[in-house]
């Protein structure tokens, strides 16, 4: 049985939630007028609104307060209601509990609302909770209309047949079903709060805090980001497409005068043009795919380039043709084409999905678009970083927390030169070049040195493979593909043993984290996060070493997204008269923002401090945030 209710005066709401310490709660949102016949406008802030929201405090029992039905009768004080609700959602003694917190954040938040800690986001829990012994729940399970089922062997309405075509502004406030399916939401929401937490108590009690200190705020400021978007500049778009279309062309013929009619596709991966290359032309199959043919993707057209060059010189322009066609291809495609499909037309901007448990070590993913693989200036003639511009009179504000892998990968090995270096303000890629090569300090950060620059690329690709386990032939192919230099598997080898010889700190922090992890099967972060490893023991040689690998990524890459995290629990904290502060982005190990062009800097120090405060107790190594700013993505300067 269910007590479910529809209240609409300030006292009822009042007498309900009382002094309860956990509330649940749940939004439905209708699409404004001029954004009525678009699909799923309802879902986006710019184009809807709050039609009504629920409250649980007890399972079973739960509240409907209508705000903007179109149908029947609404609050009788709208201004009082919702700014109650505000501040109960801004209440730092409460614990907002919500299904997919990220969602009420971002209709709040356009209301000028942020909520506050101490807040619980139960899809974030679930997806931290085990489904069996070594696996975790994926976002695809932990819909609320996956979960209830499971977990109370009921079925939940969906929207459609409660809706039945129409918004659900245009439902009767008081009609059962409209009642009942907005209060099934927050009652059912609070009732997996407390099956959660009974687990996490008794299976993870570190899952618990990460659920409540680490990705509920985290929600918070997804949905701050979400919200937010970043503004585009469509003409500079326009323009650079019709440029990249001029290129294809011209790059096509260029290839088509040499190797005749061959048919390329859109991006030289066709199979008449691989029969072209290992059959007509009878080259070596240097890679295969998954299912071991013929491969043609960037790393095999450049395996064949450099094989060309001591075997068929007269193949080397072929080649780079090929390569320069594949990525003006892969420009317009995913950079142009794809970005322009993304545009809210409400709004100038794109809304990108955050997926915050994105990643099995707990890093970000995003889609619609992809925001985690812009390119940078090295590597792109288009210059798709300049696409995306500050507002009028504002600029963009970014810090990029500086080697935190690195530093995370210290602060577990404890090996002395490591921690000294960072302890000192020094430059790690320097002492790895000097430990590499054994060549004094001075000569390793000896800018004039013929050698410095091809030392310290491997230097760099060394300090950021090794640590994860990194094989020679491993090491080979990332000099190779990352920094274009040619090494031997055995020069690579002697690379690796002397990184290791000059840290013993790093040998021995692997030896102890792979058997310790083949104990446990599992790796964790400093904090907890565990990571499943199910191929650990496997008698297989590949599959246990990839295994072996994720043992040693998971408490440097899962710690690194847990101080991003921290970071951002901590923004949020702040934001309260801050909220000039924009969220804009997160791309791997940075924060984009956008503020006023006068409060650059004090927005940078308030950032700063969030991003380079101690995470946690016992976290030795100093973290360093370096700051960026401009008016386009593509044109930052760095801050002093």
């Amino acid at each position: 049985m269910t007590d479910y209710k529809c209240v609409r005066t300030l006292d009822e709401i009042k007498d309900y939630i009382g002094d309860n310490k956990v509330f649940s709660f749940d939004i439905e949102t209708s699409a404004d007028d001029e954004y009525r016949g678009e699909e799923l406008s309802a879902l986006d802030p710019h184009k809807s609104s709050i039609t009504g929201v629920s409250f649980s405090v007890s399972e079973g029992t739960g509240v409907y307060v209508p705000l903007r039905h179109g149908r029947g009768n609404n609050v009788t004080n709208m201004q009082d209601v919702e700014s109650y609700i505000a501040k109960l959602l801004t209440d730092r003694n409460r614990v907002k509990v919500a299904h997919n917190l990220a969602f009420e954040t971002m209709f709040y938040y356009n209301q000028g609302t942020v909520i506050q800690e101490p807040c619980y986001d139960t899809i974030a829990a679930s997806q931290l909770t085990l489904k069996t012994e070594t696996e975790f729940r994926e976002l695809k399970e932990s819909g609320l209309k996956k979960l209830v089922p499971e977990f109370f062997g009921i079925e939940m309405p969906s929207f459609a047949e409660v809706t039945a075509g129409r918004h659900f502004d245009e439902l009767d406030p008081d009609d059962d079903e409209t009642i009942r399916y907005a209060c099934s939401d927050s009652d059912y929401t609070l009732r997996l709060y407390n099956i959660f937490n009974e687990w996490f108590d008794k299976y993870m009690p570190s899952h618990k805090y990460i659920v409540e200190k680490i990705e509920s705020p985290t929600a918070i400021f997804v949905g701050l980001m979400k919200h937010n978007g970043i503004l585009v500049d469509i003409d500079l778009m326009l323009e650079k497409k019709a440029e990249a279309e001029e290129k294809l062309i011209q790059l096509r013929q260029d290839i088509s005068d040499m190797i005749g009619e061959v048919n390329l596709g859109l991006n030289a991966g066709t199979k008449e043009f691989k029969d072209f290359l290992y059959k007509e032309l009878e080259l070596p199959v240097l890679k295969t795919t998954e299912k071991f043919n013929e491969a043609a993707d960037d790393e095999a057209l450049m395996l064949l380039a450099d094989w060309s060059k001591d075997n068929r010189p007269e193949l080397v322009p072929l080649f780079d043709k090929v390569l320069e066609f594949r990525k003006w291809g892969k420009l317009k495609a995913t950079y142009i084409d794809g970005y322009l499909t993304q545009v809210n037309y409400a709004t100038g901007r794109i809304h990108p999905n955050f997926f915050q448990l994105g990643t099995e070590t707990g890093r970000f993913a995003s889609r619609k678009p992809n925001l985690q693989n812009i390119p940078r200036k090295g590597n792109d003639p288009i210059g798709v970083r300049n696409f995306f511009k500050a507002a009028e009179h504002h600029k963009f504000l970014d810090l990029d927390f500086s080697q935190i892998e690195l530093r995370v990968g210290a602060y577990y090995c404890r090996d002395a030169k490591m921690l000294e270096t960072y302890r000192n303000g020094g430059d790690i890629h320097a002492q790895t070049t000097s430990v590499i090569y054994n060549i004094p300090f001075e000569e390793a950060v000896d800018t004039g040195h013929k050698d410095y620059k091809e030392r310290r690329s491997i230097a760099k690709n060394s300090n950021f493979g090794v640590f994860y386990g990194l094989y020679p032939k491993g090491l080979q192919r990332n000099l190779q593909f990352k920094a274009g230099l040619i090494k031997t598997e055995e020069e690579c080898a002697k690379i690796i043993n002397n990184l290791k010889s000059g840290y013993p700190g790093l040998t021995r922090w692997q030896n102890d984290t792979k058997r310790m992890a083949k104990h446990k099967r599992y790796s964790e972060t400093a904090l907890g996060r565990r990571r499943c490893l199910k191929g650990i023991l496997s008698i297989e040689w590949g599959v246990r070493s990839y295994w072996e690998r994720c043992a040693l990524n998971t408490p440097i890459q899962g710690t690194a997204a847990d101080i991003l995290k921290l970071a951002m629990a901590r923004f949020v904290a702040g934001l309260g008269d801050r909220q000039y502060i924009r969220p804009l982005l997160t791309i791997h190990d940075e924060l984009v923002f956008e503020v006023p062009e006068d409060k650059v800097k004090e927005a940078y120090t308030f950032i700063n401090g969030c991003m380079e405060a101690a995470p946690f107790e016992g976290f030795d190594v100093p973290i360093i945030a370096e700051g960026a700013t401009g008016e386009r993505f593509g044109s930052m300067e760095e801050l002093e």
